[in-house]
């Protein structure tokens, strides 16, 4: 598999606070990647620097061999890296075809590519397609949710960022949530997942990374993560 993100030495300051210490991670395309730790630890603090939403202090971020440390986010976009943030951030006032209609803003394929997407996004959330002309706003959290991966597929993306997909959803609600994920991989998706419940994280994900106060203090296959008895003391509820 060929390399699609490289994270090397990567540092993160909040004013006087290093939010991020010098973390180095690779996602291989065609992967599902997790990152797993405590609130606080830098989980949303990495995907921030990744996406440029946050300007590291120092390191590097290689996309596809494209250096994008220092490039303006909108750019980043039109690479196929894009990012689903933690707590949906849907436009709650716009309806759910014009949310679509956002993240299909900055593509130059024709009316025709993008029309042709709505529909495969309505092929695999069915559900926004029964509320298409529903306010955003009045969305259960569940249907928010899908939207914003619905508003990120519109992207057409190589690779999705994912912030807390699961976050105050029920667990019926959250395995449908895991449920399209796995599918979106299976499609051709590379996934960096950032997610409190570390079990369903490391249940669909090929590799994982511990983030522990701005630092990687472990990482390996998944499935062998999961069965770590400090990951499982201090993530797992074991």
């Amino acid at each position: 598999m060929a390399k699609m993100l490289s994270v090397k030495d990567l540092n993160v300051s909040y004013g006087a606070i290093n939010a991020i210490r010098g973390i180095s991670f690779d996602v291989e395309e065609g992967e599902i990647v997790t990152l797993i730790g405590a609130n606080g630890a830098g989980k949303t603090t990495t995907l921030h620097a990744i996406s440029r939403l946050l300007k590291p202090k120092s390191g590097t971020i290689e996309f596809c061999g494209t250096p994008i440390s220092n490039m303006d986010a909108y750019k980043i976009i039109n690479l196929g890296l894009t990012q689903v943030p933690e707590g949906r951030r849907v436009f709650s006032n716009l309806t759910v075809q014009q949310n679509l209609e956002l993240g299909a803003y900055t593509r130059k394929d024709g009316a025709d590519a993008i029309a042709a997407d709505y529909e495969k996004v309505f092929e695999r959330l069915p559900r926004l397609k029964e509320r298409r002309k529903q306010l955003a706003g009045t969305l259960s959290g569940g249907e928010q949710q899908m939207l914003a991966i619905g508003r990120s597929i519109m992207c057409t993306p190589k690779m999705i960022l994912m912030d807390e997909p699961s976050m105050g959803l029920s667990p019926l609600l959250v395995q449908e949530i895991f449920d399209i994920i796995k599918d979106l991989n299976k499609s051709g998706t590379t996934i960096l997942l950032v997610e409190q419940n570390a079990k369903k994280a490391l249940e669909i994900a090929n590799r994982a990374y511990v983030l522990e106060t701005g630092l990687i203090s472990m990482s390996g296959n998944a499935s062998e993560l999961a069965n770590n008895p400090k990951v499982q003391a201090a993530y797992l509820g074991a």
